[in-house]
């Protein structure tokens, strides 16, 4: 940012999209050890070609965020991580006054005129870059990059209605400062878990896309890539397992992430396949819910018969 006043613009420059084609992209997150399907990289095509924000919906662990961190490396952007929670408000979110340091600054002004300050000069000093404290949405302005606003359903409807403004013209405007705008939109990606309905005024602004948890084909070539050392008949085995367990009625099917985890577990225990035996043992880097442990144990000779 440079500049101050009401007049203070923040500019970036143009850069050429490297993906000509969603095969392209699909490419691309592949060598980040992201396995995109055909969806997937055709929303995510759009949104960059298109310029709009991508909004990702699914259950926990069907890989939103890690979709964002992969295009993040895949377009060698740096990536800019708002982590959505309950009450959280546009001062959090996008800007705030270092107010103890300006508070210095007028003492070394005053100190400095002898105890005698020039008002109006020392008011244009304090609202200048070098006391702006920048969050995430501000420093997504500041340069090329993916934003990733996450887990949206966790904010209140406020935050939402802030949001549009944003997204519908990448710009804001800070009273003090002036406006601060990008010439060049981020790549934005939203995450929602669903634990509430976002209001249809943001997806409207968003191409949209609902993940689902990957085939079982797709998730043994998912834990062979993210670990490399697993053999072909235990990734298989936990994946089935996995599949089985989602089909259960439990309070937190297992995702992705808690796949990854049970075959890591089995690897430091240096077992090669996977049992019933084993299973009981290491349900705990699958599962995160007493209930569902209980309800498991109570199956387990069945889920692995």
């Amino acid at each position: 940012m440079t500049g101050a006043g009401r007049s203070a613009r923040l500019t970036i420059g143009d850069v050429t999209e490297p993906f000509a084609a969603p095969e392209d992209l699909t490419a691309a997150l592949d060598a980040t050890g992201y396995l995109a399907d055909d969806g997937i990289a055709t929303a995510g095509f759009l949104a960059l070609r298109m310029r709009r924000p991508l909004f990702c919906e699914g259950e926990p662990g069907t890989g939103k965020t890690s979709l964002a961190l992969a295009l993040a490396t895949a377009l060698d952007r740096p990536l800019v991580r708002l982590q959505c929670h309950e009450g959280i408000d546009a001062a959090q979110a996008l800007y705030e006054w270092d107010f103890p340091r300006q508070l210095l600054h007028l003492r070394a002004l005053e100190a400095a005129g002898d105890g005698k300050l020039d008002v109006e000069a020392a008011e244009r000093s304090l609202y200048t870059e070098r006391f702006l404290l920048a969050r995430p949405l501000l420093r997504a302005l500041g340069a090329p990059c993916v934003l990733l606003i996450d887990e949206i359903d966790r904010a209140d409807d406020e935050f939402e209605a802030f949001l549009l403004q944003l997204l519908d013209e990448y710009a804001v405007t800070i009273p003090e400062y002036g406006e601060v705008r990008a010439e060049r939109p981020p790549l934005v990606v939203l995450t929602s878990n669903r634990t509430r309905e976002v209001h249809d005024a943001l997806k409207r602004r968003c191409l949209y896309h609902w993940l689902e948890h990957p085939e079982l084909a797709r998730e043994v070539s998912i834990l062979r890539r993210r670990l490399p050392e697993i053999t072909e008949g235990l990734a298989k085995q936990v994946s089935e397992a996995v599949h089985r367990l989602r089909a259960m009625e439990l309070l937190k099917p297992p995702g992705v992430a808690e796949s990854l985890d049970w075959a890591r577990a089995l690897l430091v225990l240096g077992r090669d396949e996977l049992d019933v035996a084993v299973a009981a043992r290491t349900l705990g880097a699958v599962l995160k819910y007493s209930e569902d442990l209980d309800r498991v144990r109570a199956k387990l000779d069945a889920l692995f018969a």
